[in-house]
């Protein structure tokens, strides 16, 4: 019973045609399958069919975010593991989500709508112009955007950040890899990854005490160059540009924060530590280095950055307390 890596985010958008055209034309994101409610996107060298669904809504809102894990036997394993220790799940049938097998639904206890699903269809493109002469990429390069290599990660907000992680760890299998620990001792964030990444997912304290929010999807770039040169895309062309450039002294990664037209924050960012130690124990920034871990350069992160995040789906929420 194994999860394998983070696959992909739907985030519900208020203005589809908008969030459409920015994280194609600005982010430089491939439509992978789309209709009249839905969009499917990916970055160039993502592999699987999707790493964003946009659904049409009047909210913006977190739908799922999705895990695929290791074998089809893994995925009726933490079913029963879930009934087990009564976490409420639902399935959903395959084709529900184009380009995937059934997948299985619940919320981890502070309210975050997660999905674990085994089949997903491979990219393969079939525009003889976008097939790459290297069997390596999934497609050609893009021309257009900024055009980020991958998807990254997830981070979410929580009330109580600790007893979120313990949660993802045990139950899930997600690996603890650093945390930052306020001056009252109560952690303030913690980030984890079940991959060589320093993290797939990162939770923070929701300052506002609103519980469980969507903080952030992120895409990885190449180099800093290109996170400059998306700066510049960002400000031409409608994008509201919240935090950085700037450099996370936890990872070393060199991030930038934004909002697409909908609302919700988007990440992207290049660098950042690998982890490779099978016996890694959890680094532990305190009060008085956390600021150089949130950005070693020295800016501050604005209020909004420790207070917004996009709220969650009713239907998912209402769901999982009927189940």
């Amino acid at each position: 019973m194994k999860i394998a890596h983070a696959g992909h985010a739907e985030l519900q958008v208020k203005d589809l045609e908008a969030s459409k055209r920015f994280f194609t034309d600005v982010v430089g994101l491939l439509v992978s399958d789309e209709d009249d409610k839905s969009v499917y996107l990916r970055a160039w060298q993502d592999f699987e069919h999707h790493s964003l669904l946009l659904t049409k809504g009047d909210e913006s809102v977190l739908v799922h975010l999705g895990w695929r894990v290791e074998d089809p036997e893994s995925l009726d394993q933490f079913a029963r593991h879930f009934e087990q220790i009564g976490i409420p799940c639902t399935w959903t049938e395959a084709g529900a989500e184009r380009g995937q097998g059934r997948g299985l639904r619940f919320n981890t206890p502070s309210g975050v709508p997660m999905e674990l699903y085994w089949e997903m269809e491979k990219y393969h493109e079939k525009d003889p112009n976008r097939i790459s002469v290297m069997p390596s990429h999934p497609q050609k390069y893009p021309l257009v955007g900024f055009a980020p290599r991958r998807f990254d990660h997830f981070n979410v907000m929580a009330n109580d950040v600790q007893s979120e992680q313990e949660w993802l760890t045990r139950e899930m299998g997600i690996k603890h890899r650093y945390y930052v620990e306020g001056d009252d001792g109560k952690r303030r964030a913690s980030w984890l990854s079940l991959t060589n990444l320093s993290h797939d997912i990162a939770v923070m304290r929701n300052y506002s005490g609103e519980g469980a929010r969507l903080h952030h999807h992120a895409y990885f770039v190449d180099s800093p160059d290109e996170l400059l040169r998306a700066c510049n895309m960002l400000v031409e062309h409608g994008g509201k540009i919240e935090w950085g450039p700037g450099s996370h002294g936890t990872s070393g990664a060199i991030f930038l924060y934004f909002f697409e037209p909908s609302g919700h924050r988007i990440e992207i960012w290049t660098r950042g530590m690998l982890i490779f130690e099978p016996d890694w124990e959890p680094i532990r920034w305190t009060h008085e280095t956390e600021s150089m871990g949130f950005d070693q350069w020295g800016s501050k992160a604005p209020e909004t950055y420790l207070t917004y995040g996009t709220p969650i789906a009713k239907k998912t929420t209402e769901a999982a307390a009927s189940a």
